[in-house]
């Protein structure tokens, strides 16, 4: 799993920047316009919403299970979560949480 998740954070990183890149060469650092053409129609709407509810949810759990299992380096995917997004902070957590899980099971 440790292959699976390293591979779907760097896509969650690339893939979304992918797309943001090209439209901030176009428009540069236009905050305004971003949040209008991510609210641009309903749809767009229903993503954006989707993305920050499992966003936030996503926040709590790194927390939370962070302290649970006493995961290193947590705060990593707080920060992807933060400037990325979910598509890099889930993948991200459950590598840091695999890698601690497999060095407890080794100790």
């Amino acid at each position: 799993m440790v292959i699976f998740y390293a591979t779907f954070t760097l896509l969650g990183i690339a893939l979304p920047y992918g797309a943001l890149i090209p439209w901030l060469m176009d428009h540069g650092v236009d905050l305004p316009l971003l949040v209008s053409h991510a609210m641009a129609n309903p749809i767009s709407l229903l993503a954006w919403l989707d993305v920050i509810i499992a966003g936030i949810v996503l926040l709590v759990f790194i927390v939370t299970e962070s302290r649970k299992h006493q995961i290193k380096y947590w705060p990593l995917a707080v920060f992807g979560t933060l400037t990325v997004g979910v598509s890099c902070g889930l993948p991200l957590f459950l590598l840091l949480r695999e890698l601690a899980t497999k060095k407890s099971v080794t100790n």
